[in-house]
Order: structure tokens, then C-alpha cells, then sequence
């Protein structure tokens, strides 16, 4: 009885041939955009711009060096992962790999926090612009998401604070949600958040084996967990976000890597659950359809059209529960949108930030959170199904980026896209792979020590 269609697992392509200067050279380049970019916007600063970065340039958040000897935690779990790393995710089990995956993402994200101190894991959610703000102001859910809207506007009688306005309700209720189930306070809060950032990490290794097989998610694993995006997973909602679109995605890729069937109609549903889910958290994460559509559109030769159909029928079905489960519960969708959209370009941080300033910084802002590995892998990549997936991504984000309606602050806002785009990194030539590795990782310490990020 066969369940699952076989994958070959086996690396992208051979590196023999692989151009080593390349990876170099697009590093090179994008180093030199950010820097660009970067000089740009101290000038805009200087000529009286308010960028609302907090004295930043790129990312949000003040230069304000703080090195103490906690820095030596991050470090060592670095100079762990970079060494030993590689030959453990090559050698564990499957599963022990994807469990031991999601720790020490977490072990990471958290020791990269706590360089400036224990209080920077709650911290970025007490602000008043943050979710748990508007915890207390939520008495029925029935009210709450059918009245959801009338306080999106910013002239309204009782405004949601700034990140609910921007969101559909479903961010806020996960918070309201985990209070009232007895886990209340900032501390469970920014635990949840940074347990859905690492979390996203095996559903990409899940991804990338349902799309190849087994051996490129293995190359890719080490990255996955050591990209500097960790910085923003502990701790902000959009980490929350990544786990929980991660997971959809993983579960859709996995239903069309299997064979037609019961079986994979499950995890289709599933998957169009969460990512149904995910419609309700982000608005943007609309544009991970495109990673959807080719999870499954690799695997079209062996599927067929009608397969390929199916698959993402079922997906969309579990997409149309969640869709309705709201509607039915008052609040539909496409009207928050347009209502969201509009409390954004009515404010004055989105007014006083130049357009053509962010959406050169939006992408400078991206290049430091993904890392030189991953840069490093794009430009590695070769013609294979797996590549389209971090190109979806990419895609993913220049239509955000064109949208105009998000303008800084993509260090944090495009985690969801940038799980995906880490799953270049198994392009990466053999003999340069550690030495990458290393690279991301003192990139990610060399921010936490000079920047005081808001998340």
C-alpha cells in the first residue's frame, strides 16, 4: 500500500560546476545597496525627514552599542550550530531533526534577546501600539468580531490601537484567546509569539522535503535556524504569524507530494485551515498563495492536472470554513481590508515616510534580516523545482513592497516570506557553506549589540 509518492532526496544539483565567485559577488552587491540605502536615509534624517524609525536608518530602532559579557550566550550557540550543525542535521532522524530544529531556533532567538537583558523578551509587546493593549477592551467574541471595524478608524468613538487597526481580528484574539485560558501577562505572550516563530522552522524543513526530498532540507536546516530574522522572533506578533502560514503551507506541500487519496485530502484541509487562519492574522499574507501554488505545481507531472486541481480545491475549501466561521461571526474579510487600508494611509507615520525612500529601504531592511546565506543562495540557485519556491517569496514581497502600504518595519512584517526564501540556502556550494553560516550569525549578534530594535 502506497501512501506517499516518492520524492528524490537527494541534493538541488551537483556543485561541481557551481561558480564559486557568484555567491560572493551578490553578497557583495547587496552589502552595497544596504550601505546605500543606509547613507540615504541618515541624509533624509539629517534634512529634518521623520522616517519613524526610532533614530534608525533602515530597521527601526537606535544605534546604542550595549556589549556585555551576555554576549557570549548568542555566541556560543553560533559557534555551536555553525560548527556541528551541517554534519547533525546530515545525521539525526528525521524526526529528531525537526523537533531539535524548532529548539534550538527558539534557544536562539531567545539568547540573541538576551544580550541586552531579560527584559527584552516581553518588552517590545508592552507598548500601548501593541496587541495585548487592546486585550482587556475584548468582553464577548461574538461582539468583538462583529463590531470589529467600527473601531478600525481612527476618528472613531474608541480606536483599536495602531497594530490591531492594521490587522483583522484574528491577531488580537489569539492574545485574548491565550488570557482567557489562564495564560495571561507579557511573558505568555511573548512566548507565544517566539514558540510560532520557531515553530515555522520544520514546517519549511517539511516543506522543502515535500517539494524535493529529504536531503535539501536537510543542507537547509542549519540556516533555517541561525538566519538573523531570529532577532524579530523574539519578540514580535509577526513571528506568531510566519509559524502558523509556515504550517499551511507545509501541510498543502505534503498533501500533493503524497499520493491522491483520503490521506492527502486531510492534510490539504488542514493546510487550508491554517492558512485560512493566516488570512484572519495578516492581510499581507494573502501574497503567500504564491508559495502555495507552487508547493504544489512542482509535483504537477506526477499529479496530473486533475490531481494538481484537487489538491488545491481541497486547500481552498479549508480556506472558505475559516472565511465563513468569521463572516458568520460578523466580520467579513474583504471589507476589513478596505477599512484597514484606509486607518493606515490616514496616519501620520505613514504619511510622513517617503515612498521612494522605502521601497528602496523596505528591501535593504529585508537583506539584513535574511542574512548573507540566504542572499548567498539566490544567487546559487539552479533550475529545479525548489528553486521556484524561494523565488515565490521573493515575488511575495515585491508585490507587498508595490503595494506602497508598507513602508518600514519589514525586518519584522515579512518573517512570514522570509522562512521561504531561507530555503535557497541548500544551493549553496559545499565547501562555502559553514563559512555562510558563520557569516548570518555575526551578522544577527553584530545587530543585537549596535541596535536597539523595537522587537
Amino acid at each position: 500500500m502506497t501512501t506517499r509518492a516518492p520524492v528524490p532526496s537527494r541534493a538541488p544539483e551537483h556543485q561541481v560546476r557551481e561558480p564559486r565567485w557568484l555567491p560572493l559577488l551578490a553578497v557583495a552587491v547587496v552589502v552595497s545597496f544596504v550601505w546605500v540605502v543606509g547613507r540615504v536615509g541618515r541624509r533624509l534624517a539629517l534634512d529634518g525627514t521623520v522616517l519613524h524609525l526610532l533614530g534608525g536608518w533602515v530597521l527601526r530602532g537606535r544605534f546604542d552599542v550595549i556589549w556585555s559579557p551576555r554576549v557570549v550566550l548568542p555566541g556560543l550557540v553560533a559557534l555551536a550550530v555553525a560548527l556541528a550543525g551541517p554534519s547533525l542535521a546530515a545525521r539525526l532522524r528525521w524526526r529528531v531533526l525537526l523537533a531539535g530544529s524548532a529548539v534550538l531556533a527558539a534557544g536562539w532567538a531567545v539568547a540573541l534577546a538576551l544580550t541586552s537583558g531579560w527584559h527584552r523578551l516581553p518588552e517590545p509587546l508592552s507598548v500601548r501600539y501593541e496587541y495585548p493593549f487592546d486585550v482587556p477592551r475584548v468582553g464577548s467574541i461574538g461582539a468583538f468580531l462583529s463590531t470589529f471595524v467600527d473601531s478600525v478608524p481612527a476618528d472613531s468613538a474608541d480606536p483599536w490601537t495602531t497594530h490591531v487597526a492594521g490587522h483583522p481580528p484574528g491577531a488580537l484574539l489569539a492574545f485574548v484567546l491565550l488570557d482567557r485560558v489562564g495564560l495571561s501577562g507579557l511573558g505568555w505572550a511573548a512566548a507565544l509569539c517566539i514558540a510560532g516563530g520557531a515553530l515555522a522552522v520544520p514546517a519549511v524543513l517539511v516543506g522543502v522535503r515535500a517539494v524535493a526530498g529529504e536531503a535539501p532540507a536537510r543542507l537547509a536546516a542549519p540556516f533555517v535556524v541561525l538566519a538573523p530574522l531570529a532577532l524579530w522572533v523574539a519578540t514580535s506578533a509577526d513571528a506568531l504569524f510566519a509559524g502558523v502560514s509556515a504550517w499551511g503551507v507545509a501541510l498543502v506541500a505534503t498533501a500533493a507530494a503524497r499520493a491522491p487519496g483520503r490521506a492527502a485530502d486531510v492534510r490539504a484541509l488542514a493546510g487550508g485551515l491554517l492558512l485560512g487562519l493566516a488570512l484572519f492574522l495578516s492581510f499581507g499574507l494573502t501574497a503567500l498563495g504564491l508559495v502555495v501554488l507552487v508547493v504544489v505545481g512542482v509535483h504537477r507531472a506526477r499529479l496530473g492536472w486533475g490531481g494538481l486541481v484537487r489538491v488545491l480545491a481541497v486547500a481552498a475549501a479549508g480556506v472558505l470554513v475559516v472565511v465563513a466561521a468569521f463572516a458568520v461571526g460578523g466580520y467579513w474579510w474583504v471589507e476589513g481590508f478596505s477599512v484597514a487600508g484606509d486607518r493606515v494611509r490616514s496616519g501620520p507615520s505613514y504619511a510622513d515616510r517617503p515612498l521612494g525612500f522605502f521601497v528602496f529601504a523596505n528591501l535593504a531592511a529585508a537583506a539584513l534580516a535574511l542574512g548573507p546565506a540566504a542572499v548567498a543562495g539566490l544567487a546559487s540557485l539552479r533550475r529545479t523545482g525548489l528553486a521556484l519556491v524561494p523565488l515565490a517569496a521573493l515575488v511575495g514581497i515585491g508585490v507587498s513592497d508595490a503595494t506602497g502600504l508598507v513602508r518600514g518595519e519589514t525586518e519584522r512584517i515579512w518573517l512570514p516570506f522570509y522562512v521561504w526564501i531561507l530555503a535557497a540556502t541548500a544551493f549553496l556550494p559545499a565547501r562555502q557553506r559553514r563559512a555562510w553560516l558563520a557569516l548570518s550569525a555575526v551578522v544577527a549578534i553584530g545587530i543585537e549589540v549596535i541596535v536597539r530594535t523595537e522587537w
